[in-house]
C-alpha cells in the first residue's frame, strides 16, 4: 500500500510516493487510487459505523485505502493493517491516529465484507446526477453509474483497415479492444500501426464524407487521436490547440505513426488561416462527463458552475468554425460529455443562430452502431452503458453540419 491522499469534497486529489517507484508499483498505486474513487461512497458507508466522527482527512484517506484493499482488492487484512499503521506513523499529522487506524481496519476485516455486499454503490454527485436522470431516466442513470464503476478497457485505432493486434478483439465500429498486455510492448506500436483511442472517440473523424486531399482543420486537437485519423484518411490536416505541451505530444505521435499534419499552437477563436477549410472537426472543451469510467476523479474535481462557462465556450467555438469553413463545407461537432447542454442543445442553438447551417443526419449502422445511438436532431448520442457485453464505451455526442 502506498501513500495516497484524496480530497473529494474540496475538489482535489493528490498522490505521494509515485516518484522513484518502479513501473509495477506505480501501476498498482494508480490502480488503487482509481479503485478508491470509483467506490468512495461504498467505502465510506462501511467505515461510518466504526468512525462516527470524521477524522482528519489524511487519516480518513488511509482508512479508505485500507478498506478498499481488504474488501475489493483481495489483499490480506493483516498485511494491509500493518502497512496502514506504518503509513500513519510516518507522518506527523496522522501519527496519533495509528491505534485508531489499527482498530478500525481490523473491524472492517471482520464485519466489512457483509456490509460491503449490502451497501448500495455510491451514486454520482447531485450536480451531475440530476441532469442525467432528467435526460435519460432513472433506470438508464443507474446503468451509466454501473458502467462507471466497472472501469474501461483500452481501445486501439488501426492506422489502416485490416490491421490486427494479438490479444485485441475487433469491435463492430472497427476499433480493437485489448483484453490484456502492455500497450508499448505490443506488436505494431513501434511501427505506428495503431494508437490508443476509445472506440467512441474514434467515430467523429469518420463522419466526414471523402476527405482525401481536402483541407481539414482539427480544432482543439490535442492530444491528437482524431488528427491522426484525418491524416490517415489522406486529408491535408491543420491541427490547432492552445496548449503547447499537448501539441508537443501530438507531434511525437505523428512521428511514431508516420503521418503528417500542420501544427498550430494558438487560440482557435482568434487565429486567422490563409483560406477557408473544406471541413472542420471540433472536439470542444467540455465537462468530460462521458469519461468518468476512465477518470473516476472527475465528479469530484468538476462542478455545476463550470458547465455554464463551458457551454458558452462551445457556442463560440461552433460560431468560429462556421466562419472558417467554406460554403458547401462540413463541420463535425463532438464532446465527450453526457450532458445534452454540451451536445444536442448546442446543435439546436447553432441552427437557430445560423440559417445557413443544417444537420446531415447520421445513420448509426454505417459506423457499425445500433439504432439506439441515433439522436432526434440527427446526431449520435453514445453512453457508457452501451455495449455492456463488450465492456462499454465512453459517453460521447457528435453531429455533422453542412454550411449551405
Amino acid at each position: 500500500m502506498r501513500c495516497i491522499w484524496f480530497w473529494p469534497k474540496s475538489g482535489c486529489c493528490q498522490s505521494f510516493g509515485f516518484r522513484g517507484l518502479g513501473s509495477g508499483d506505480t501501476a498498482r498505486a494508480r490502480r488503487l487510487t482509481m479503485g478508491v474513487l470509483r467506490h468512495l461512497g461504498r467505502i465510506d458507508h462501511v467505515l461510518q459505523p466504526h468512525v462516527p466522527r470524521r477524522p482528519h482527512m489524511a487519516v480518513q484517506n488511509i482508512l479508505r485505502l485500507g478498506t478498499y484493499e481488504i474488501l475489493a482488492d483481495g489483499a490480506g487484512p493483516h498485511g494491509v493493517v500493518d502497512t496502514a499503521v506504518s503509513l500513519s506513523k510516518a507522518r506527523t499529522r496522522t501519527r496519533r491516529a495509528a491505534g485508531m487506524i489499527n482498530a478500525v481496519l481490523r473491524k472492517v476485516a471482520e464485519s466489512g465484507p457483509q456490509t460491503w455486499q449490502e451497501a448500495l454503490p455510491g451514486p454520482l454527485p447531485a450536480w451531475l446526477r440530476k441532469p442525467l436522470a432528467k435526460a435519460y431516466g432513472h433506470d438508464t442513470l443507474l446503468a451509466i453509474e454501473a458502467a462507471h464503476r466497472a472501469g474501461a478497457p483500452i481501445d486501439l485505432t488501426p492506422k489502416q483497415p485490416g490491421i490486427t493486434v494479438p490479444g485485441a478483439v475487433p469491435l463492430p465500429t472497427g476499433s480493437l479492444r485489448l483484453t490484456s498486455g502492455q500497450v508499448s510492448a505490443l506488436p505494431g506500436f513501434a511501427d505506428g500501426d495503431w494508437w490508443v483511442q476509445d472506440a467512441a472517440a474514434a467515430l467523429p473523424a469518420r463522419l466526414f464524407t471523402n476527405i482525401n486531399g481536402a483541407r481539414v482543420l482539427d480544432m482543439c486537437a490535442a492530444p491528437g487521436g482524431k488528427t491522426l485519423q484525418l491524416a490517415a484518411a489522406g486529408a491535408d490536416v491543420t491541427a490547432i490547440d492552445i496548449s503547447g505541451g499537448r501539441m508537443a505530444r501530438l507531434e511525437q505521435n505523428l512521428g511514431r505513426v508516420g503521418l503528417r499534419a500542420r501544427l498550430v499552437v494558438a487560440d482557435a477563436l482568434t487565429w486567422e488561416p490563409d483560406a477557408p477549410f473544406d471541413a472542420i472537426l471540433i472536439d470542444a472543451p467540455c465537462s468530460a462527463s462521458g469519461t468518468i469510467r476512465r477518470h473516476p476523479d472527475l465528479p469530484y474535481v468538476k462542478s455545476a458552475g463550470e458547465i455554464e462557462v463551458l457551454t458558452r465556450l462551445q457556442m463560440h467555438v461552433l460560431d468560429r468554425a462556421r466562419a472558417l469553413v467554406r460554403p458547401g463545407g462540413q463541420i463535425v461537432y463532438c464532446t465527450c460529455s453526457l450532458l445534452p447542454d454540451e451536445g444536442e442543445n448546442q446543435i439546436k442553438a447553432a441552427l437557430d443562430r445560423h440559417d445557413d447551417l443544417t444537420v446531415l443526419p447520421i445513420a448509426p449502422g454505417t459506423l457499425g452502431g445500433a439504432p439506439a445511438w441515433a439522436s432526434p436532431e440527427g446526431g449520435l448520442r453514445l453512453r457508457p452503458d452501451f455495449w455492456p457485453d463488450l465492456g462499454g464505451m465512453d459517453g460521447f455526442y457528435m453531429a455533422r453540419l453542412h454550411r449551405r
